[in-house]
């Protein structure tokens, strides 16, 4: 398994932060990483995602959603073909901090017998996406 996990503290609630990361249509005007997902935020639904990773192409997949706890947790699971190849689950955590602050955590686990070949180019791009997601929805989230 390898994983990778970025973080942001933003100046917002914990309610603010999940109607950004559930309201799929608006993707498109804030998210540089990914720019299209569609489909509902709920446990056992079917999500389709693109990802625009920095310096790659974009990618769509079908992931599956395993958690949509309001206000805390966020996640899907997405395979390269069928599963135990290349799977991926992307998880978003949402903690409050303090009064009115929420930490988001953006990470994903990769599992499969691909993933370690993928590895070295994977990490560094997806990372970057990560954190430009992660700046562009505390934007979003504090006003900007």
């Amino acid at each position: 398994m390898k994983r990778i996990e970025t973080f942001t503290d933003i100046d917002a609630t914990p309610q603010a932060v999940w109607d950004i990361l559930t309201d799929f249509a608006e993707y498109g005007r804030w998210n540089p990483f990914i720019p299209e997902i569609s489909g509902t935020p709920a446990e056992g639904e079917t999500l389709t995602v693109t990802i625009s990773p920095p310096g790659g192409r974009n990618m769509t997949f079908t992931p599956r959603v395993r958690a949509a706890h309001p206000h805390r947790e966020f996640a899907w699971l997405g395979h390269l073909f069928i599963p135990g190849l290349f799977d991926g689950e992307h998880r978003f955590l949402i903690e409050k901090r303090g009064d009115k602050g929420t930490r988001l955590t953006q990470r994903e686990e990769f599992r499969g017998v691909l993933v370690g070949m993928f590895w070295k180019s994977l990490e560094p791009s997806t990372r970057r996406g990560f954190e430009a997601m992660n700046a562009a929805l505390k934007l979003r989230a504090e006003g900007g």
